[in-house]
């Protein structure tokens, strides 16, 4: 078994980029992104049982992480402890983080979709997922899919002032 662990886990490592893009599709911040993923990485290796080795690992890993987004949002609804404008929701010192004006632009635009089109774009546009992938991921059919990403492309046009 060690071998297999030893095997799982150098998978689990080539899928971190992937995780990290769409862990900050979901939360919007850089920060809140990476305890995301290192929460998924933690249930992942906890739960590591219940993954059967040549399914796609990847598929199980994008789908522990919505879960536990999805949850937490949840849950942090029902315990808010103050203010949406609280000072300890600020951050204290500006991000370090240069991005090119295109690229804020861009990643506004894809922070303005409904969730689920910039769940589907996300998953498919962004990270490589397949149509059937990112489906088995949300939950969804194929073709529910293709539609998403078809309306969030749109979208994102507008958004970006292209010619739709």
């Amino acid at each position: 078994t060690f071998a297999w662990r030893e095997r799982v886990s150098d998978d689990v490592l080539t899928h971190i980029p992937a995780l990290r893009l769409f862990a900050r599709s979901l939360t919007g911040r850089y920060g809140e992104a990476d305890d995301l993923v290192q929460d998924t990485l933690v249930r992942a290796i906890s739960s590591a049982g219940s993954y059967t080795p040549g399914t796609n690992m990847r598929a199980w890993l994008f789908t522990i992480m919505r879960n536990r987004f999805y949850n937490d949002r949840v849950k942090r609804a029902r315990e808010r402890p103050g203010a949406e404008d609280c000072v300890s929701s600020q951050p204290s010192s500006p991000d370090g983080q240069y991005w090119h004006v295109r690229g804020r632009e861009i990643e506004a635009a894809l922070m303005g979709l409904p969730s689920a089109y910039r769940e589907a774009v996300m998953l498919v546009l962004v990270t490589g997922e397949s149509y059937q992938s990112a489906g088995d991921i949300l939950g969804v059919d194929i073709g529910t899919i293709k539609s998403r990403i078809n309306r969030g492309r749109r979208l994102l046009q507008v958004a970006l002032g292209e010619e739709v």
